[in-house]
């Protein structure tokens, strides 16, 4: 299991994460008790500082839901993933989530408590009594990294939030809002200044802590996204020339080979790179969110929800439609160009990324045949030794089998398959950064930077070659780029918890995500007549008339100067008379 030595320290964390209270100065504890840090004393060491640190880290890996880590939650709000329906998840899609939704509120608190923590050190950095100049640069440059990231992901979802730099006081707690070009500029002139002072690589702590390639990553990631494309791809550029030699993108394992293959050859499984053995030894992870089973509450229960029924789980996401007919074939066409794609075997000749990513009518899944299907009444196990058994297709029977009639196989590890059940939890890690990101990120800069050099193609082909994909071919223009960059993104990164931003930072989500989405819950079959075109930005175009004969359908809504954000949640509105709500709700 990776970590920072959270496991030697947990009764000594068990007590920190009772006494300190970082959302308050120390002017406000008059009381100090005769042992373990407080509020008022805290921190009194370096080993302190170090403890509010682990903290600070520890409160991002607390935002969930559903008990799945945020970051594999994102994309099943989107145009390539789907949830069980319900007033959590339904109503980000349909314009209708309200200020009181749990998925509005929990962010927001979270991210600021994350802030909070940061200020317990970083407001009293400076007179750690015993503290080394090289201790304190350690402590602030990782805390500032932090913060940092708490700030991108507000101002992602929030838009316009208050900017916080220190601890707030009962005296100052009525802060307006900031502008969202306020605190990117921040927060890349905060990365700018932080990067230098962290390591290389963390990889001696499982890439659980910050460093410099993950400040680099996000500064690019922050430049991209404000469209400051010469700055990130500049930043990014630096970003992978750091990188060489320290990471490198993972080979799939042999059951790549199982891709496009029915269930009695074998099973896909990712693991290398999404489980166990890949948090741990994969050089493909730039920055890790960790669980860990030894420390109370650091623990999800991620696999439960997202696995099959028959592997123990309750189907809560799964991918939709759109994204299974994204998928390219293996010559490199769509499913409407190339000659190797078989109406009667959907699945052959795909990009492998599919049945890598995720789990389709046919394919063997957590030990079992999945088949969505009512006709096929039993399915085989192959937990047991020898020839497969028969057991009841729970997969089509149960009520609340997959939605989408698709599963992620990204976010399981099988190893954990005979620990993981109704009540079991999992400290399966979850990656936030990740090498492929890094070069999509310099990849698009360069593009719409209309920069269409062999760098550009080299970051892409890499990725692709990788997958058992062909390399693009040379000289292409600067749409045809785009629209191969963005198929990279959807399918790459799918359900890494970056598809929410990509759509609307790109000005699409008024595209995707008004209309239908389709979903396959029954696995019926259906013909390639159901989808008149891809767009260009690698997005079916479905004829809805023919699309919803094979198809169950998601109306969504997107309403422009609405939906680019979530509303502030009421509570803080109640709270700071300072914050004025975002436009449409």
């Amino acid at each position: 299991m990776l970590n920072f030595n959270l496991k030697k320290m947990k009764n000594f964390l068990k007590i920190f994460f009772l006494l300190i209270i970082t959302s308050c100065s120390s002017s406000d504890m008059d009381l100090e008790p005769l042992n373990g840090p407080t509020s008022g004393t805290f921190p009194a060491s370096y080993d302190e500082g170090k403890m509010g640190l682990f903290a600070a880290y520890r409160n991002l890996s607390t935002l969930d839901a559903a008990s799945t880590p945020i970051w594999h939650v994102m994309d099943n709000i989107t145009d390539i993933g789907y949830a069980r329906p319900g007033t959590n998840y339904t109503s980000p899609i349909t314009s209708s989530i309200t200020t009181t939704n749990a998925l509005t509120i929990k962010p927001w608190e979270i991210h600021y408590k994350t802030i909070a923590r940061c200020h317990a050190v970083l407001d009293k950095l400076d007179g750690i009594s015993g503290i080394t100049a090289a201790q304190k640069t350690e402590l602030g440059s990782e805390l500032r990294f932090i913060r940092a990231y708490a700030y991108s992901q507000l101002i992602e979802l929030y838009g316009d939030v208050p900017l916080i730099k220190s601890a707030v006081t009962l005296e100052n707690a009525n802060v307006a809002r900031t502008s969202v070009t306020e605190i990117q500029q921040f927060i890349i002139d905060e990365l700018g200044a932080v990067a230098p002072q962290l390591p290389v690589s963390q990889s001696q702590f499982g890439n659980v802590r910050a460093s410099r390639i993950a400040a680099l990553l996000l500064k690019a990631r922050i430049e991209l996204y404000s469209k400051k494309y010469a700055d990130a791809a500049l930043t990014s550029k630096q970003a992978l020339d750091l990188a060489a030699g320290v990471h490198s993108l993972t080979p799939f394992n042999a059951s790549v080979n199982y891709a496009g293959k029915d269930h009695t050859v074998g099973e896909p499984d990712p693991s290398n790179i999404f489980g166990h053995i890949g948090f741990s030894s994969s050089k493909e992870w730039i920055w890790v969110a960790e669980y860990n089973m030894n420390v109370p509450g650091y623990l999800h229960n991620q696999q439960y929800y997202a696995a099959s029924r028959l592997g123990k789980g309750v189907c809560y996401w799964g991918p939709t439609q759109n994204l299974i007919d994204s998928y390219e074939m293996t010559d490199g066409l769509s499913i409407l160009e190339s000659p190797l794609y078989d109406e009667a075997n959907p699945f052959k000749n795909r990009d492998p990324r599919l049945d890598m990513y995720a789990v389709r009518p046919h394919s063997r899944y957590l030990g079992y045949q999945f088949e969505p299907n009512t006709s096929f009444t039993k399915v085989n196990n192959y937990w047991s030794a020898g020839a497969p058994t028969q057991v009841a297709n729970a997969d089509a029977t149960n009520a609340y089998r997959s939605f989408s009639g698709y599963l992620w196989r990204k976010v399981v590890d099988i190893a954990d398959f005979n620990s993981t059940s109704v009540s079991g939890n999992s400290d399966l890690n979850v990656g936030i950064f990740r090498l492929p990101e890094l070069m999509l990120i310099y990849a698009e800069a360069k593009i719409e930077l209309n920069q269409l050099d062999n760098s550009v193609y080299d970051v892409i082909n890499q990725i692709r070659v990788r997958s058992k994909m062909p390399p693009l071919s040379t000289g292409m223009s600067q749409a045809q780029l785009r629209k191969a960059l963005r198929y990279e993104r959807k399918v790459e990164l799918a359900n890494d918890g970056l598809r929410w931003y990509d759509i609307r930072r790109w000005g699409i989500a008024n595209n995707v995500m008004n209309g239908y989405l389709y979903l396959n819950r029954n696995a019926n079959s259906w013909t390639k007549a159901a989808i008149t075109g891809f767009d260009e930005s690698a997005n079916p175009i479905y004829n809805h008339s023919k699309a919803s004969t094979y198809f169950t359908t998601q109306e969504v809504v997107y309403r422009i100067n609405k939906d680019e954000y979530w509303p502030i949640p009421q509570s803080e509105m109640d709270a700071n008379p300072s914050l004025k709500q975002n436009p449409g709700y």
